[in-house]
Formats: C-alpha cells, structure tokens, sequence
C-alpha cells in the first residue's frame, strides 16, 4: 500500500481505460493495442495494483438475467446522526442494494436498488423503512437510462464502452 499518490502516465491510462472496457483483455492484447510489450504492460498493472490505483478486477452481471427489471435510488433521512458504519451494517443485508453511499444534502444516504418488480422493490423498500433509525425515505424509479456507457447502464444491458479520455474519466468511471 503507497502513501502517495502515483504519478499516471498515458500509457498507463491507456491500460487502465482498456481494463475498465474489459477486464478481461490480455496483457499481449493491450500492448498491441498501446505499444508496449505483454511483459511490460503486466509491470505495469502490478505496480498499479501495489499502488492501488487498481483495486480489483469484477464480474458485472446483467440485472435482467436475475429476473431485477426494476431499478430505483432511494434516498434515506435518519434521526439523529446514523454513522456510516451503521448504514453500511443495514445495506450489506440487502442483495437488492447494489451501491449505497453517504450524501450531502438533506438526505443522510442514497440507495441504488435493484428488484424483480415494483412489488419486490416496495417489500425491500418497507424493510429499509423498518429500520429504527430510519426517518423517510424518498424513492425515484428509473425508467431509462440515458447515457448507454455509464456503470449503471452497463449493468442493465449490454452497451459500447465509453473510452477514458482525461484522469476525471478515469476517476468517474470506476
């Protein structure tokens, strides 16, 4: 683990952008695609991950496949001051929460849910509400997505790849 933070060439973005579009292209692939050798890429990729400018590697599984059609952000008011730790505590136990995060604003947190239907998502969302600590909860139901690239889009059906063309890219990206 480094306690600076690691100076990212064009090169190395160049990788980062071709594992973020798949995490399963080769080493070999990628150095033909950038110029540099499979060896030299795989150096690379080590001294990011030692750097931990890559953190992981993932499997995205498409929603529809597991029957979740329905998609929602809810925002969630607590009473008092919930601490974070005690919010990540509740959404762990929720396979339906697929990325939970503390917010500015009003709203002490928000919930990207995933469920078969609006009647899976209201029996989740009726859990979450019966959480002592929980207050309100204000839900959004998405109905399409407009940028076929982002993360969440991705994951609800196949779409082309947004190639990383700035550090912002690449931090928004992930």
């Amino acid at each position: 683990m480094t306690s600076h933070p690691t100076a990212l060439d064009d090169l190395d973005r160049k990788i980062i952008a071709a594992l973020v579009a798949n995490a399963r292209t080769s080493f070999a692939e990628i150095g033909a695609e950038i110029g540099l050798s499979a060896p030299a890429v795989k150096r690379r990729v080590d001294r990011m991950r030692e750097a931990e400018v890559i953190t992981g590697f993932t499997t995205m599984v498409s929603p529809s496949a597991l029957g979740w059609g329905t998609e929602a952000y809810v925002e969630v008011y607590c009473d008092g001051a919930a601490p974070p730790r005690r919010l990540a505590e509740v959404v762990r136990d929720y396979p339906e929460i697929t990325a939970a995060m503390t917010v500015t604003g009003g709203a002490d947190a928000l919930l990207h849910i995933r469920a078969t239907g609006i009647a899976h998502f209201e029996e989740v969302l009726e859990r979450i509400r019966a959480e002592p600590f929980i207050r309100k909860t204000i839900s959004v139901i998405v109905l399409s997505h407009l940028l076929s690239g982002s993360p969440e889009a991705a994951a609800a059906s196949p779409a082309t790849p947004r190639t990383l063309t700035s550090p912002t890219d690449a931090t928004n990206s992930f």
